[in-house]
C-alpha cells in the first residue's frame, strides 16, 4: 500500500520535480545538455549487445566499480556496460575513466513514467547496484520485469534501519529486487536480512579492488619541481569547515616548519575561489590550480580545485588528511592514499567508511584523531619524524594489496549469474 501511495505521489508531483531539476540546473548541479536523461530519455541508442547496467550514487561509488567493469568487459566480450550516477562530477569522471564499450548515463529521477521509459529503452540484461541508494520505483520495476540484479558494498546504517523498520513490507519488496546482496560487514548484513533481503553475505569492500588512481607523469614532475624540498601536507576531499581546520593547522605548524606547503583539495572543485578567499582571510598566501598556477616559493597554501587529480597529490605528498572526517559527512576513502603508501590521518567522523576505517586501524595503517587540536599534534609529529611514521604507510600499502583480491572472489560468485543472464542475448536488437 505504501509503495502504491509513493508511486502515485511521485506521479502527481511532476511539476514539482520539474521545478526541482530546474533549480538544480541553475545551481550547476545538473547538466542542461543532458537534462532529458534525468527524465528517463536516453542520451544515445542502445546498440545490439546485451547490456550490463552498473549504478552508483556519486564519485566514490562509481570509481570503486571501475575495476569490476573492466573485468566484466574482458570476461564477456559480447556485452556492453552502462554506468548511471546522479551527479555532474561523477559524470565527468566516468567520461574520462570508462573503458571502451562502456558509457555513462544519468540516473532518472524516481518518477514512475521516467523509470519505465528508462527501462523500456535500455532493457538491461543484468544490474549491479552499489551501496545504499534504494529508489523504490526503480527497484520494484526491476523486480517486476524479472531483471537479475545484485547489490554490492551493501550499506544499511542503524538510523536508516530504524526508519525502514516502520515500513517493513515495503522494504522487503524493494530489496527483493536483489538475487544476491554483498554487505560490507556483519552488522550491515544482519540489518539487510532483517529487512527482508535474501542471500546476504559479507564481502570485502570492492573499493579494495580499485586500480591505483591515475596520474599524468608530466604534471607530477612539474608539481615536484615546484614543491622542491619543502615539507608537504595534503588535505584531501575537504568540505566546508575543514578548510578552516587546514588553515589553522598550517598557521600552527608553520612556526616549526617555515617552508611548509599545505595543499587543499576541495571535494567540490567549484568551491575553489571560496576556499582560496577563506585561506587569504587567515593571512596566508594562496594559489589556485584551476587558475593555472603552480605553487611558488611564497605560496603557503595551494588550492587544488581541479577534478580527478588526487592521484597526483597522493604521489606528491607523503602525509594525507582525509577530508569529510571532521565534518558531518562521514569521511572519504582512505584506500586510495593507502595503496600509494601515504601516512593517513583522519578525524572522528567516518560513519560512511566504518568497516574500512576499522580495517586500517586494526592494521596500524592509519591514525585517527579526536579533534582539530589532536590533528595538529599528529601532523607535527609526522612532519618532524617521518621515519617513525613510515610503518603506518607501509602497513597501509601491504593491507590494501592483500585485500585487492576481492575482485577475483567477487567475479567467481557473479559468474554463474552473469552467464545465465547473458546467455542467448548477444544479438538482441
Amino acid at each position: 500500500m505504501l509503495l502504491k501511495i509513493y508511486k502515485t505521489m511521485m506521479q502527481v508531483s511532476t511539476p514539482l520535480l520539474e521545478a526541482y531539476l530546474q533549480r538544480r540546473a541553475e545551481r550547476g548541479k545538473e547538466d542542461p545538455a543532458r537534462a532529458g536523461e534525468r527524465r528517463g530519455q536516453p542520451g544515445r541508442a542502445k546498440g545490439p549487445n546485451p547490456l550490463v547496467w552498473f549504478h552508483a550514487a556519486s564519485v566514490g561509488e562509481s570509481l570503486s566499480l571501475l575495476a569490476l567493469i573492466a573485468r566484466v568487459l574482458k570476461d564477456y566480450p559480447e556485452c556492453s556496460v552502462m554506468v548511471t550516477t546522479g551527479t555532474v562530477t561523477s559524470a565527468k569522471l566516468m567520461a574520462e575513466r570508462l573503458p571502451e564499450r562502456a558509457f555513462h548515463q544519468y540516473m532518472p529521477v524516481d518518477h514512475p513514467v521516467w523509470v519505465a521509459r528508462f527501462l523500456d529503452h535500455w532493457r538491461p540484461a543484468f544490474v549491479v547496484w552499489s551501496e545504499s541508494e534504494f529508489w523504490p520505483n526503480m527497484l520494484t520495476e526491476i523486480a517486476k520485469r524479472k531483471i537479475p540484479a545484485v547489490l554490492l558494498n551493501g550499506r544499511m546504517s542503524e538510523p536508516s534501519f530504524k526508519r525502514w523498520q516502520w515500513v517493513l513490507a515495503s522494504a522487503r519488496r524493494i530489496l527483493s529486487a536483489f538475487a544476491l546482496c554483498f554487505a560490507q560487514n556483519d552488522a550491515e548484513a544482519h540489518r539487510l536480512t532483517a529487512l527482508g533481503a535474501e542471500n546476504v553475505c559479507v564481502s570485502s569492500n570492492l573499493k579494495y579492488g580499485a586500480p591505483l588512481l591515475p596520474v599524468r607523469e608530466a604534471d607530477l614532475a612539474a608539481a615536484k619541481a615546484a614543491a622542491g624540498s619543502r615539507k608537504l601536507l595534503l588535505f584531501a576531499s575537504t568540505h566546508p569547515g575543514e578548510e578552516e581546520i587546514a588553515a589553522e593547522a598550517h598557521l600552527a605548524l608553520q612556526k616549526r616548519f617555515p617552508d611548509l606547503l599545505t595543499i587543499v583539495v576541495p571535494r567540490h572543485p567549484a568551491r575553489g575561489a571560496e576556499v582560496a578567499d577563506l585561506i587569504k582571510k587567515k593571512g596566508l598566501r594562496a594559489a589556485r590550480r584551476a587558475a593555472g598556477a603552480l605553487p611558488e616559493e611564497q605560496t603557503e597554501v595551494y588550492v587544488a580545485d581541479t577534478m580527478g587529480e588526487l592521484g597526483l597529490f597522493y604521489r606528491l605528498c607523503n602525509v594525507v588528511v582525509v577530508g569529510g572526517s571532521f565534518a558531518d559527512i562521514g569521511g572519504h576513502n582512505p584506500i586510495e592514499p593507502g595503496q600509494l603508501g601515504c601516512i593517513i590521518i583522519y578525524g572522528p567522523v567516518m560513519y560512511n567508511f566504518i568497516t574500512i576505517s576499522d580495517d586500517f586501524l586494526a592494521a596500524n595503517a592509519a591514525i585517527q584523531v579526536k579533534d582539530a587540536n589532536a590533528l595538529q599534534e599528529a601532523l607535527g609529529l609526522a612532519l618532524e619524524h617521518p621515519a617513525s611514521f613510515a610503518s603506518h604507510a607501509d602497513a597501509a600499502r601491504k593491507m590494501t594489496a592483500a585485500k585487492s583480491r576481492v575482485l577475483d572472489d567477487l567475479m567467481s560468485t557473479l559468474k554463474p549469474l552473469l552467464d545465465a543472464a547473458l546467455a542467448g542475448r548477444a544479438t538482441a536488437p
